[in-house]
């Protein structure tokens, strides 16, 4: 038995855990867990979970479950058999899975000892969790450091992988550098005296999702809603000029040198009643036209995270070409832009690793000065580089490249 198991173990045995008794009970009725979830910080992380996590989860058998600081479990998603194998010992939503209150376990033991933490089989105290293995990191407050929760991973064997403990790390560090950002954003500074600049408020939790997708998903806190490509791409304009354009300008970015204002301004009407039901508050006046707060860009966080050195976490977040099929001009600039900077900072400054997993993304299949970076950084030893050597002959040779 490893060290931290037993010391655990005996953690649970001064505490009179019965490893015979299974759970019961939960710590909140259904309106309560909603109500503390959605004003739980952790909330604002929830698209970036689901996006970095969860969906890669849904076809590997693998549940994630988000808790509180306390352990109580606030969240849970993935792979639908497992959830429902899953609440046969009541790891569900609403239950306490600290570990005072269910003996050793990833998400209580990581927050028992404020450290990553996996969890294998028998390794668990509780006999019912035997089949189950799970690997767990804690969250913490980005400034004061002070626990927030924990994320997790539960499942089979493969939920306590070597490999799936730094994908549940790169995805705390992306949340807590998001609640960062969130935290910097909402600092307000009154106006002086002499000074006519309007402070604006933030927008609330809303997160724009427009990559890798031809529609937009506009996250609320802890609702999701569909966007239409014509309003996602209005709405990532306009997340991407904050100090707002006029409805001539706005125009032209959306529809072309030969849009006019009045089709602009029929659209902008309809995307205000589409709007009315998740967050009312988000489109200011229209001289000129601009977001009245933050709206949470998913390709601006890539760029965030880049500027940050992070490079594994930015190209985790990038899940794809920003509304690949939209033509609206102002959207062909900021979609170049987002992959431009993406090339080029990876081509500078990433592992070889990181580059090799953007290069296997199709804008990258063909890039030859991409595949070559791989191979020039990839160890002589390692066998990835006979498939690198094998790609760049095959590009080279569909391209008819002569090789100097």
């Amino acid at each position: 038995m490893r060290n931290l198991v037993e010391e655990s173990w005996n953690r649970s045995l001064r505490r009179r855990l019965d490893p015979d008794q299974p759970p019961t009970g939960l710590e909140f009725d259904h309106d309560e867990l909603l109500d503390y979830r959605d004003a739980h910080p952790l909330a604002r992380a929830l698209p970036t979970i689901q996006r970095l996590l969860t969906r890669h989860t849904i076809d590997a058998s693998l549940i994630v479950a988000i808790g509180d600081q306390d352990g109580r479990l606030l969240w849970i998603d993935g792979d639908r058999v497992m959830r429902r194998k899953a609440e046969e010992m009541l790891f569900v939503e609403g239950a306490n899975w600290s570990e005072p209150a269910m003996g050793t376990n990833a998400p209580g033991t990581a927050l028992e000892l404020d450290r990553p933490i996996q969890i294998r089989r028998a390794e668990h105290f509780n006999r019912i969790v035997h089949p189950w293995s799970c690997t767990a990191v804690p969250v913490h407050d980005p400034i004061s450091r002070a626990l927030l929760g924990v994320i997790d991973i539960t499942g089979g064997d493969a939920a306590a992988d070597p490999a799936t403990l730094p994908l549940v790390e790169a995805t705390v560090a992306a949340v807590e550098a998001e609640l960062h950002v969130r935290r910097l954003g909402e600092r307000h500074v009154a106006p002086s005296p002499s000074s006519s600049r309007t402070v604006r408020q933030p927008a609330g939790n809303t997160r724009l999702s427009v990559l890798g997708t031809d529609v937009g998903y506009l996250d609320v806190a802890s609702r999701r809603v569909d966007v239409s490509m014509r309003h996602a791409e209005i709405l990532t304009i306009l997340a991407w000029h904050p100090d707002g354009l006029s409805a001539e300008k706005l125009a032209t970015l959306v529809y072309g040198p030969h849009g006019r204002p009045a089709t602009l301004r029929a659209e902008m009407v309809r995307l205000r009643k589409a709007l009315e039901r998740v967050s009312p508050r988000l489109l200011a006046a229209s001289r000129p036209y601009r977001l009245d707060g933050v709206l949470d860009l998913d390709a601006r966080k890539v760029l965030d995270f880049l500027e940050r050195g992070a490079h594994r976490v930015a190209l985790s977040a990038y899940s794809g070409t920003l509304l690949p099929s939209s033509v609206a001009p102002g959207v062909v600039r900021i979609r170049d832009e987002v992959q431009q900077r993406l090339r080029d900072a990876l081509l500078t400054g990433a592992s070889a690793d990181t580059l090799l997993e953007y290069a296997r993304r199709d804008e990258a299949t063909y890039d030859l000065e991409v595949w070559r970076a791989c191979l020039t950084l990839m160890p002589v030893k390692s066998p990835k580089r006979g498939a690198i050597v094998a790609h760049i002959e095959r590009v080279e040779s569909e391209l008819g490249v002569q090789r100097g």
